[in-house]
């Protein structure tokens, strides 16, 4: 066990609170722990017995030590109880008390007190507000729970209390056993990412579970999870969102990059599978807890039925699987033991009149293929088949393999001797096919992620105090907002900008211009217009005899279309050759819980409307970068599509790479948005930025 094995596995445990009152958790939580492996003791200074067991008036006066102190008491006296428990040498503590952050303001300061009490005597500290904690292995239920979790290999955290009940209930109809459980509540000490840690080093837990409904630190979580994945899997169900969800952002990213999209980021980084249903959760642990993982994507189907043989056949093609292409040893063993009605290729049919003989032997010939490294087994009831000698017969050659198998044993109650034969073996069972084949998916990606190798994010030499200087400039307006005024921004930190600057004055809009060789491109500067293109507040190709007059024309559409807006000038700036090159976006948006998101998509003015784009939290390293460019459906038209000639897509990486080192230095960056980033067979220049600033953190 790790650094929380006195909170899992405890000696002694004291219910703080232990009362006989019918219906109080006091009780509930005392008659739970009746087969703890351990010494009980109960505390309540108003009794002297309590169902059997002696009181005790504190922690204090315990004879011995206690490690863990279950608190049950209100929550008027929750802290003083907890920190005479710490004094008392307690290092553990579960608070089931509710009445703490979760009802206000006065709950908010009483769970400030909590954390700093807890931080002064450096507890373990689960809650407040919280169900309990269990523990299998010594038969340690310390929850108001109705019932005790059935042993096995799954560790299982919940922030929902009222969940949990209702899996363990579930979960002991279907036979799924768990070795810890815990209920975060809400988790003013230990969070996910602490339990992320303590289950990834304990050899006992084959797969961590979890539904959460927020994650209280991104990158620490993103961290420990990294670690965790690389030997042992974590699947989640996340639901809820931040209150970042929910505000208008004011740039292209912003609106994208919303905080759903930063939890699907953070948690495909760290190498965490996301479920979207509690029966998917749990169906991928199935697998994940009892099967080695497949060698490769390539699946073959073995079915007695043509209907569900089709049904699984589909969902591989939904998944991230593929239809194993068997090679001409198995096909002519096909052949030879199967009817000539039978389909030999995959997804291979056996057809209804088989026996047990005949399909092991199909299923056999499959996995002993070597372009196949996994199966699903799919059987319809029939007259002719026994469904326990089937399940037999397949524990059997999938142990000889040792390749990933799964069933789907389809019917209802004459399958619960076979269920129970494949469950021994660690072979799980869906009546649904594609349920089977989401299982196989599930350890198909968990393979991926084992196989991931981190690389450390590139650090570039760059100007960071010009970039400071820069950003200082929003403590001067009113405005915390940046436009292309701010171009010297992405030049300190190595993104190429066309040539060009903002002036105030139309005379100085024509030096700039007679400086640039050939037409340029003109926008108006403002804060407060953000979409420049939708007012006319842009012009291509101004020849210089016309510089002075479209500098005008801006400003006057500018004010007409928005009387009050700040116009800070007009830019001035090298035109850049859209025809040979992709217009893009790389941005950054700024998750409270993630911190900064790097975004990267198609670009220009359809951007929010297309939403061809893709996110990294942010540092994002090299491989990182360029699996965001594979990603997004444009990414043919970089790579010379239809004739097009490649852009710099090398540059492109560097980009989202130095534009992630950017938002890392200074996190007084909102919110940044450079659309569009023109990526042509030269290079790649930054034509347009707008950003927002935390001006308190320069």
């Amino acid at each position: 066990m790790g650094t929380l094995s006195g909170l899992f596995a405890p000696e002694r445990v004291a219910v703080v609170g232990a009362t006989d009152r019918e219906g109080s958790v006091g009780r509930a939580i005392l008659e739970n722990l009746g087969a703890f492996d351990g010494d009980v003791v109960a505390v309540n200074p108003n009794r002297e017995e309590v169902l059997g067991y002696r009181c005790y008036p504190d922690v204090a006066s315990v004879d011995g030590s206690v490690d863990l102190a279950v608190v049950v008491v209100p929550p008027s006296v929750a802290i003083p109880v907890v920190r005479e428990a710490a004094e008392a040498g307690v290092e553990n503590v579960v608070v089931v008390t509710a009445g703490f952050s979760e009802t206000g303001a006065d709950g908010a300061s009483r769970e400030g007190e909590l954390k700093a009490v807890a931080a002064e005597y450096d507890l373990n500290l689960v809650g407040p507000n919280c169900l309990g904690v269990m523990n299998t292995t010594v038969d340690m239920n310390a929850t108001f729970g109705p019932e005790m979790a059935l042993p096995g290999s799954v560790s299982f955290m919940s922030q929902s209390g009222a969940f949990i009940t209702a899996v363990l209930d579930w979960a002991a109809d279907q036979g799924i056993g768990f070795k810890d459980v815990v209920s975060l509540g809400n988790k003013a000490v230990l969070d996910e990412t602490d339990f992320v840690r303590e289950w990834g080093d304990d050899p006992d837990t084959d797969v961590v579970l979890g539904y959460l409904e927020s994650v209280k630190d991104g990158q620490e979580f993103l961290e420990a999870a990294r670690e965790t994945t690389q030997e042992t899997p974590v699947a989640v169900v996340k639901s809820g969102r931040t209150d970042a969800g929910a505000k208008a952002a004011s740039s292209h990213t912003g609106a994208i990059a919303g905080s759903e999209a930063a939890y699907e980021a953070g948690l495909e980084q760290a190498g965490v599978l996301r479920a979207d249903s509690v029966q998917e959760l749990f169906d991928s642990a199935r697998a994940l807890s009892g099967l080695p993982l497949p060698e490769s994507d390539d699946v073959a189907v073995v079915t007695n039925a043509g209907g569900p043989g089709v049904m699984a056949t589909d969902a591989i093609g939904d998944s991230t699987l593929s239809l194993a292409s068997f090679g001409d040893d198995t096909l002519d063993t096909f052949r030879d033991v199967l009817p000539e009605e039978a389909n030999i290729y995959n997804p291979v049919d056996v057809i209804g009149d088989a026996g047990v003989e005949r399909f092991t032997t199909a299923v056999d010939a499959a996995l002993s293929d070597p372009n196949v490294s996994s199966a699903v087994v799919v059987s319809a009831p029939t007259a002719v088949l026994d469904f326990e000698e089937l399940a037999e017969a397949v524990v059997d050659v999938q142990a000889e393999h040792g390749k990933p198998v799964v069933a789907s044993l389809m019917g209802g109650s004459r399958t619960g001797p076979a269920v129970e034969k494949l469950r021994a073996a660690g072979i799980p069972n869906y009546f649904d096919p594609a349920r089977a084949v989401d299982s196989l998916d599930a350890l198909a990606r968990q393979r991926r992620i084992t196989e991931r190798e981190y690389v450390e994010p590139t650090t570039f030499d760059v100007d960071r105090e010009a970039a400071r200087e820069i950003l200082m400039d929003a403590k001067e307006r009113d405005d915390n907002r940046l436009g292309v005024e701010a171009m010297g921004l992405l030049d300190a930190y190595g993104i190429e900008t066309p040539a060009g600057e903002v002036v105030d004055e139309p005379a100085d809009a024509v030096a700039v211009a007679e400086g640039i060789d050939g037409p340029v491109v003109m926008k108006i500067v403002s804060p407060d217009i953000l979409h420049k293109s939708d007012i006319g507040g842009v012009k291509v190709g101004v020849a210089n005899e016309d510089v002075f007059d479209a500098y005008e024309d801006l400003v006057a559409r500018a004010t007409n279309y928005q009387p009050d807006a700040t116009i800070l000038g007009v830019q001035v700036q090298a035109m850049v050759d859209l025809d040979e090159g992709t217009e893009t976006i790389v941005g950054v948006n700024r998750d409270p819980q993630f911190g900064p998101l790097v975004l990267f998509g198609l670009g220009g003015i359809f951007v929010e409307v297309l939403e061809d784009t893709t996110l990294r939290v942010a540092p994002v390293s090299e491989p990182e970068a360029r699996e965001m460019i594979d990603e997004v459906k444009a990414a043919p038209l970089l790579r010379g599509a239809r004739g097009r000639t490649p852009a710099d897509v090398e540059g492109v990486i560097e980009t989202i790479q130095r534009l992630s080192q950017l938002v890392t230095d200074f996190p007084a960056i909102l919110e940044l948005d450079i659309n569009p980033l023109v990526a042509g067979p030269d290079g790649v220049r930054a034509v347009d930025v707008r950003l927002t600033v935390d001006t308190d953190q320069l």
